[in-house]
């Protein structure tokens, strides 16, 4: 029996903070080495992070890389274990997505990424070019210092596969775990047995399903080892990376790893028995009959052992069963992390929103809230970096640190109702609960005298002011009135978010918080520089239906019981007055329904339905 520990992670890392990530590669090796393992993956562009962008045309990320690099190979990180390391190679004047194999003080392999990710949120094409050439290694020489430091010349570049005495191990990176032909099958026929798939993967709702399914079948088809890794936390831009590294053999689930956490380093290994593989391909002859005549894939040979063999205390790792969210726990748990990650690298005090008492602000506020109670559990876990930044942005004095959800709230988080004369008793009274129930600085601040002094300015220098169409004003006049009060709130938002920290004797600024959910950004119903304006809008690829959703779960697993009350009040803007006979609604303002929104939504984001096509579906 040949018998493999591997291990995978899942990092937070950030773009351009090379002594951060190196930090975390170098403790995930050694985490790893811990466990016994003598195979390591970490995250696609681990030394520069994922989200560098531009920075990536830029030679000093290279190197930079280079440098990180060679201080992992100087040291005794990869004595006795094979680490691949996700950076970027330039090579020929053209630049690739790579992942470095290094063992022993050696660099073993470089393959560069075949299949690049160029739709939706990715655009790789704009950074790097895809590695075309599948029939051969090339020799890369390596840069002068590297060489020096580690009495290396040159290393095979390119697609292929690394051949040691006792086992088979190949490289797929991210998007080409679902390309159709994908590298996996050539490799899988030429007698690999461990996949590396290093990825750099965003959350969505309901994504790792499609994740995991591609993982189990990978190994289920064609037999083997997967071991998947990906960057977990916002490393600079816009998208959450929400980890979930597992391990797969012959289609089951062996390891599987967080999928929202706050930790910046997570390692996880499996002990994996070789045979299993060899007798799983063994068995399904349509394989033998296809591996026997495929042209073999290049190599690169290794003459070092690295499995162990049998004894009584040594047990496979057993397959597990696979751990989802539902849709409610990711709206929760995703931008939580997502909103801590950002708040604790843009170094700003805390955040504040304008809390309405609608679905969405209060979606917005209890996602605040489940972020502290996730750092609070974190730091009753023990985790010291959780604690040391929740100490550093709460600005707690020597000794002091945070001991409950609500008094975190109330050290970096604002609310404020601004209401006006058309804002309704139920709305001031749901977000004043739900403020109480979460635990944040909360502010009711009447806006009348603001927008009044806005209309009598307009009236001084035109002559006329305006009226609401129930009391007799044009459309444009009703629109313009409503605009008024909408963005007088953003200022307002802007000037506390800037002042107030100052106001109770506390450095930094805060974050302001927007709430517009993606229905309404498709409709277009939303006001210019209100709601749509903030420095971050944490629901902003969310629906409203599953918001209301969410609403639900949270009013009960996150104990802020308001939140029931919230969901069940019917959807207004309240920007014109309230009469006997007249309530301005959403749905009615729209013509149509959110669930019907909704439907649109996802005609043309999954289906890519136009007008016409959505009509006749």
């Amino acid at each position: 029996m040949r018998l493999l520990r591997v291990a995978t992670c899942n990092l937070n890392q950030w773009a351009m903070d090379f002594d951060t990530n190196l930090r975390h590669v170098k403790e995930s090796i050694v985490q790893a080495k811990a466990a016994g393992a003598v195979v390591r993956i970490g995250p696609e562009l681990e030394l520069t992070g994922y989200g560098c962008e531009d920075h990536f045309l830029e030679q000093d990320t290279a190197t930079h890389a280079w440098e990180c690099l060679k201080d992992i190979l100087s040291g005794d990180y990869t004595d006795n274990i094979l680490c691949s390391i996700g950076m970027p190679i330039i090579f020929k004047s053209v630049r690739y997505n790579c992942q470095v194999f290094c063992l022993n003080r050696k660099i073993i392999m470089i393959r560069p990424k075949i299949s690049l990710a160029n739709d939706g949120n990715y655009r790789e094409f704009r950074w790097f070019s895809a590695w075309t050439f599948k029939d051969e290694l090339v020799d890369f020489q390596l840069p002068i210092d590297i060489s020096e430091a580690i009495s290396q010349g040159t290393v095979p570049f390119g697609y292929g596969y690394i051949q040691f005495l006792d086992v088979s191990l190949a490289a797929e990176t991210c998007e080409e775990l679902f390309t159709a032909d994908a590298p996996r099958i050539a490799l899988a026929f030429s007698g690999v047995e461990v996949f590396m798939n290093a990825s750099g993967s965003h959350h969505q709702l309901r994504k790792l399903n499609l994740r995991i399914d591609s993982i189990r079948d990978a190994t289920r088809l064609c037999g083997g080892v997967y071991m998947y890794a990906n960057h977990q936390g916002c490393d600079g831009g816009r998208l959450y990376y929400d980890g979930c590294c597992c391990i797969a053999v012959n289609g089951d689930m062996v390891a599987q790893g967080s999928q929202f956490s706050l930790k910046d380093v997570e390692v996880l290994d499996a002990l994996i028995d070789l045979d299993a593989v060899s007798s799983y391909r063994a068995c399904v002859s349509s394989f033998r009959e296809q591996a026997s005549h495929v042209t073999k894939v290049p190599c690169v040979k290794v003459p070092y052992k690295l499995c162990q063999t049998f004894h009584n205390r040594m047990v496979p790792t057993d397959p597990i069963e696979i751990m989802y969210h539902c849709p409610e726990e990711e709206i929760a748990f995703g931008p939580s992390c997502w909103l801590w990650d950002y708040l604790r690298r843009s170094r700003a005090a805390g955040f504040l929103l304008p809390l309405s008492g609608g679905a969405d602000s209060s979606s917005v506020a209890a996602i605040v809230g489940c972020m502290c109670q996730l750092v609070l559990k974190d730091i009753e876990k023990g985790d010291e970096q959780v604690k040391a930044d929740a100490m550093r942005i709460g600005q707690y004095k020597d000794g002091e640190f945070p001991t409950d959800s609500r008094e975190l709230a109330k050290r970096l988080f604002y609310t404020v109702y601004m209401g006006t004369e058309n804002s309704s008793e139920d709305t001031r009274s749901r977000a004043k609960r739900l403020a109480e129930e979460i635990g944040s600085f909360h502010f009711d601040v009447p806006i009348d005298s603001v927008v009044s002094a806005f209309l009598s300015l307009f009236e001084r220098f035109t002559g006329k002011r305006p009226r609401y169409k129930v009391d007799g004003g044009s459309h444009t006049e009703n629109l313009g009135l409503q605009n008024i009060q909408a963005r007088i709130r953003m200022v307002l938002a802007f000037m506390m978010a800037s002042l107030m920290p100052w106001v109770h004797n506390k450095s930094g600024f805060y974050l302001v918080l927007g709430s517009s959910n993606v229905d309404e950004g498709l409709r277009g119903y939303l006001t210019k520089y209100d709601c749509s304006s903030a420095d971050i809008n944490p629901i902003g690829s969310v629906s409203k239906q599953d918001l209301r959703a969410f609403l639900r779960w949270a009013a009960v697993h996150l104990q802020y019981s308001s939140l029931a009350e919230v969901e069940a009040a019917p959807p207004t803007a309240e920007l014109e007055p309230i009469r006997t006979d007249y309530n301005q609604l959403d749905e009615v303002d729209m013509g149509m329904t959110y669930e019907e929104l909704s439907i649109y939504g996802r005609l043309r984001k999954i289906f890519r339905c136009g007008p016409v096509s959505m009509f006749q579906g």
